[in-house]
């Protein structure tokens, strides 16, 4: 900061004296007496007016010259000022010289940073043009009104009026905060009377602007708040502005945050601007932190001090906080910050370790005291994180707790890894780092607690001497009793059980108290509240050193919910066993009905010139009974009924359906229709005579006299034909599924077959796979029917053996063969 230079060390010099006048100039009138006895007292007022302007200035140089001073030896106000003073004497210099050369020294400050490089890129001219030059008064001026200032009010009107407004802003709002991030305003301009009184108070959890930037230590654009949907203060006046809130802290402790108003949505902003606004930031830390407290804004408030009510002895609170965790059970280390020579925060130094304090190296308190706490605990900063933590609750002020957290070593080379609950807290300048480590019994014991609770046990102690019973609360719950009921004695257990469980109450107690060993029961608790529970009591005497029976201990477990569980379980199993009884009869019956009509094997049929051979394999499992069917009959025109279906589903209902297509295809095949007009037919059965049955078939008429083969298919795959060595499917004609629509045509075609050829017909249990497509599977079984066989009842047989099928379906085979 370029500080005024006053020549001679006379900060009135240059000034006309008190009470003369300048010579009129030659041509003038010569005034009056009166007039010039009026113009002497006027000329004397503005002199005076003058020399006080001139003074008033040269004692606030003086003053910020103290500052630096203070601030550079860590001394107080009035040693700076006998510093000042013997400088002066020993330099030949006036106080007022003196000042401006230490203000003039201490000026190249990140504040003279920002200031000439905003004079450099944003007015864009050399520094020592004009523009530039009255840029850069605007800012010293708004740091010297800041410095000097009385309150946060005068600090944030002089931020506005000189530095804020040339970038465009109309309104800046500072704010401080408390240990809970509550957040007070303590200066603003640019907003409204109205608007500040709404807001001198924002209470801890409300998300705002000024929060934002709190919790996350670190500047926060909004290039339009309304946008970003965060409330803040002038927002309804300004909704599409902009905003720049920047955390306001020095020395890694954030003493409050500036917010910036911008009318309009705000674009990024030039590195000098956003540099200027940090040192802007900083000097409000520096502000908030040297001037005392007072009602944010002029308004009534919880307060603006950042830690409320403690009282700070010596400026960091440290033995004050010393004497506190002296107090303590717990071990504490008191906190306070180490600053390196820019002033940023790079450790902090243990002031004082209280009297319950234990090192988890097992070094005295002596060599912890005064060490720096990453010297000390190296692993604080590693992956525990706890340095992180106290950096944070030093920055923010808000308390850090943690349950059950998991210490790792604190110390190199020492084996730690326990449980603990660690509280951090910001106390004036100081931090309070305390930790309770966990105790293995006692967690042991919650653990058991949980553990009865979980399980629904609650242990007893009875003392058959003195007649001193102890229950865990867990019993009271158990049987219903209010905490101030006394418990229920052993010998009186049989009045609270219900009348049939009363002999097994009495062996048990029998058991315990006079045969003194351990004994275990269940009985039915009734309580008073009508509820009946199913309990285990199990206990075990405690004998003294004479064999006298002195204590019995034991548990009772509530197995209410295990009782109705066995009771469930075993009526499932007899309802499982009946249901699979019934399960197995009727299966058996389905695949009864199922061979009854469809026999593995057929007697020959009497066909002229016609070789038939058939064959059935039915599931594997008797539960995937299906609807696979086959037929081949000679008709009374001689011709010959050629057909097999697969009906879809498994059970009685396939196997009842298989039986209605089949037996309506005999009785239709009669009236001598061709094949697809019989598909026809069958196909209105399978629509209006049966409940939702589907099926597929093919179905053909082979006429011996011309030796012609009509046939016809519904959704199924069609006929094989072996000629000479060779095995070809036949064409895929025209052909809904049966039962899908009401009325459906289906597609003839008509093959004429020469002596030595086969015809086989087959349902898709032969071909199917899960992981094989039907194209790849016909592929296969062309493959096996084209080898030679010396019959047709053999060449079956080869297709089932070879078959490589694996969805364990009923198959149903027809061969016909041409001699």
């Amino acid at each position: 900061m370029s500080g005024p230079r006053f020549p001679g060390g006379d900060p009135s010099a240059g000034l006309p004296e008190a009470g003369t006048t300048a010579p009129p100039a030659p041509g003038t009138a010569v005034p009056s007496p009166a007039d010039g006895r009026l113009a002497a007292t006027v000329e004397r007022l503005r002199g005076e007016v003058r020399a006080a302007h001139a003074a008033a200035e040269g004692r606030a140089l003086i003053e910020l010259a103290k500052g630096v001073i203070v601030e550079r030896l860590g001394c107080g106000p009035a040693q700076a000022a006998r510093q000042l003073a013997e400088l002066a004497d020993r330099v030949g210099l006036s106080r007022l010289e003196l000042a401006a050369d230490i203000i003039n020294q201490a000026a190249r400050d990140r504040m003279a940073e920002a200031t000439d490089e905003f004079v450099r890129t944003a007015v864009g001219e050399p520094a020592a043009t004009a523009p530039a030059a009255s840029v850069a008064v605007r800012l010293r001026t708004a740091e010297s009104a800041a410095l000097g200032a009385g309150d946060t009010q005068a600090v944030a009107e002089s931020l506005l009026r000189h530095a804020l407004e040339p970038l465009g802003a109309v309104a800046v709002a500072i704010w401080t905060t408390a240990p809970d991030t509550s957040l007070s305003l303590r200066g603003h301009a640019g907003f409204g009377i109205d608007e500040a009184a709404r807001w001198h108070y924002v209470p801890p959890g409300v998300t705002t602007a000024a929060r934002q930037a709190l919790i996350g230590r670190h500047t926060v654009r909004y290039a339009s708040l309304a946008a970003a949907g965060i409330p803040s203060i002038g927002r309804a006046r300004h909704p599409d502005g902009g905003r720049v809130v920047v955390p306001a802290g020095t020395g890694g402790r954030i003493h409050g945050v500036l917010e910036i108003c911008w009318p309009r949505p705000l674009d990024p902003l030039p590195q000098a601007v956003e540099r200027q606004i940090e040192a802007l930031a900083e000097l409000c830390a520096h502000t908030l932190e040297a001037l005392p407290e007072a009602s944010p804004g002029g308004f009534p408030g919880p307060g603006g001090s950042s830690d409320p009510g403690f009282p700070v002895p010596g400026g960091d609170g440290a033995p004050a906080l010393a004497e506190l965790s002296d107090g303590l059970y717990d071990p504490a280390l008191v906190l306070t910050p180490h600053l390196d020579e820019a002033g940023k925060l790079v450790d902090f130094r243990i002031r004082h370790s209280n009297a319950h304090f234990r090192d988890p190296a097992g070094r005295p308190r002596g060599s912890v005291d005064g060490a720096l706490l990453l010297e000390a605990y190296p692993a604080t900063a590693g992956g525990s994180e706890l340095f992180e933590r106290i950096e944070r609750v030093y920055a923010t002020g808000e308390p850090f707790r943690a349950r059950r957290a998991r210490l790792t070593a604190l110390v190199d080379q020492v084996p730690l890894a326990s449980l603990a609950d660690i509280s951090i807290s910001r106390y004036g300048a100081s931090v309070l780092l305390i930790w309770r480590v966990e105790d293995e019994s006692a967690r042991l014991a919650g653990l058991l607690q949980h553990a009865q609770r979980l399980g629904r046990v609650g242990a007893f102690e009875e003392d058959v001497v003195a007649g001193d019973i102890t229950w865990h609360g867990q019993l009271y719950e158990l049987f219903g009793r209010g905490p101030t009921e006394p418990p229920v004695a052993l010998r009186d257990l049989a009045a609270h059980a219900h009348p049939d469980d009363a002999d097994t109450i009495r062996r048990f107690l029998q058991k315990v108290l006079y045969r003194r060993r351990v004994g275990s029961t269940a009985f039915r608790m009734l309580r008073h509240d009508g509820v009946t529970r199913h309990i285990r009591v199990t206990a075990e005497p405690a004998l003294g050193a004479d064999g006298a029976l002195q204590a019995v201990r034991g548990a009772y477990q509530d197995i209410s919910a295990q009782h109705w569980t066995e009771v469930a379980l075993t009526a499932t199993r007899d309802r499982l066993a009946a249901t699979e009884e019934a399960a197995e009869e009727r299966n058996r019956l389905t695949l009864q009905l199922q061979h009854a009509i469809m026999p593995p094997v057929m007697p020959p049929l009497d066909a002229p010139g016609l070789d038939v051979a058939v064959r059935y394999r039915p599931a594997e499992s008797e539960s995937l009974v299906g609807g696979d069917w086959y037929d081949a009959v000679v008709l009374p025109s001689g011709k010959v009924l050629l057909c097999v279906g697969d009906v879809a589903g498994h059970g009685v209902e396939a196997a009842t359906g298989m039986v209605v297509l089949r037996n309506a295809l005999r009785g239709l095949a009669v009236t001598g229709a061709g094949p697809g007009q019989l598909l026809s037919w069958l196909n209105s059965v399978a629509h209006h005579l049966t409940a939702q049955l589907t099926a597929t078939a093919v179905c053909g008429i082979y006429d011996p006299g011309s030796r012609t083969l009509r046939w016809a298919r519904a959704g199924h795959l069609p006929p094989v034909l072996v000629r000479g060595g060779e095995a070809l499917d036949l064409p895929l004609l025209r052909g809904l599924l049966l039962g899908a629509l009401a009325e459906a045509e289906y597609e003839e075609a008509e093959l004429r077959l020469e002596p030595g050829d086969t015809v086989l017909m087959y349902t898709d249990g032969l071909v199917e796979r899960r992981d094989t497509a039907v194209h790849d599977s016909v592929t296969q079984l062309l493959a096996v029917a084209r080898q030679p066989s010396d019959s047709l009842e053999r060449r079956l047989d080869q297709l089932l053996a070879r078959s490589r099928s694996d969805t364990d379906d009923d198959t149903c085979v027809v061969g016909v063969q041409v001699s």
